[in-house]
């Protein structure tokens, strides 16, 4: 058991260290992309390090379109494409289950050596497909938050050329090209769709269950009741991005209250773990009754199931829905 306990301190010493290096390297490329950005370099300055890491991205995703290639065919994983669609991944959905499989695998490996047992295995494998999927929400997640903070700019910018004299379409594609992403990525998407032939209500309709913002599904209602009925685009879009502005703002204020509530529920969940932990490393037999009697195992499973139960609660109070 102590050398299960000294390979976890290494483990968690390694990632503590990889974490601050991966910190370091972006913020690093968050200055040269600024840089460039304002010194108009990116076309001039060759990639140092985009080469390599694209090599090996297109590699790994070359090796995974094979891998699915077997299954792909008889299975098909609508929810997850349109999930892929939303977190900007180049795969389709039974890729990235192949994907989910070989972090089971992986898991599963890494608690059978680290424990020894069959249960410790099937543990890793459900951990590593968990891992996964929250990745894959925490992108999504991250993306569209991105996305809702561009559009009060976004608004701005189209009113602003639709008052120039551009067209609403010629507008969203000025937007497209002088904005970052996602909301560049968005816009490209709808200006590729339409020109395709699918209609402008639809494409933008599609962006806005991609984005899941209640703030864009208002932009798209009003320009199609502008487009049926006529109006002021411009000083609708104004208007709308006043109201978005202190959505945003009213979000901001909520998200403050209830910090303390968010921390409450965090440190609920960890802080019976970073204790037991604690103890087991001071006096390694003061918790052995909880692991070897029957009675001490349900006392665990009743605590473990009880810490979630709180958080589940917590959360639900803090979640303010606008």
């Amino acid at each position: 058991m102590r050398v299960l306990g000294i390979l976890l301190m290494s483990l968690g010493a390694f990632l503590l260290c990889c974490a601050v290096i991966r910190y370091r390297h972006a913020s690093e490329a968050q200055i040269v992309k600024r840089l460039e950005f304002f010194s108009d370099a990116r076309q001039r300055l060759p990639d140092r390090r985009g080469a390599q890491g694209e090599d090996l991205r297109a590699r790994l995703l070359a090796l995974l379109r094979r891998l699915s290639r077997f299954w792909s065919d008889v299975h098909k994983a609508a929810d997850l494409d349109f999930r892929m669609q939303q977190a900007d991944l180049p795969l389709l959905g039974t890729e990235f289950q192949t994907g989910l499989a070989i972090l089971g695998v992986i898991g599963a490996v890494i608690g059978g050596i680290l424990l020894q047992t069959l249960l410790s295995a099937a543990a890793g494998a459900a951990c590593g497909v968990l891992a996964g999927l929250l990745w894959l929400s925490l992108r999504i997640k991250r993306r569209q938050d991105a996305f809702a903070g561009q559009l009060s700019d976004m608004l701005t910018m189209v009113s602003n050329a639709l008052r120039s004299g551009f067209s609403f379409l010629q507008a969203i594609e000025l937007v497209a090209k002088e904005m970052g992403d996602p909301m560049s990525q968005e816009l490209s998407k709808v200006i590729a769709e339409i020109r395709l032939g699918t209609s402008m209500d639809r494409s933008l309709e599609e962006m806005a269950r991609r984005m899941q913002s209640s703030d864009f599904e208002l932009v798209v209602t009003a320009v199609e009741i502008q487009r049926q009925v006529g109006g002021n685009l411009a000083q609708i879009l104004d208007t709308i991005c006043e109201t978005v502005e202190e959505r945003v703002r009213m979000r901001r204020e909520i998200a403050t209250v209830t910090s303390q509530g968010r921390m409450s529920g965090i440190v609920l969940v960890v802080l019976p773990f970073v204790i037991a932990a604690a103890l087991y490393f001071v006096n390694p037999g003061y918790l052995q009754p909880l692991l070897e009697d029957p009675i001490g195992r349900m006392a665990v499973g009743g605590a473990i199931g009880l810490e979630i139960v709180g958080f589940l609660v917590i959360r639900r109070i803090v979640d303010i829905k606008m």
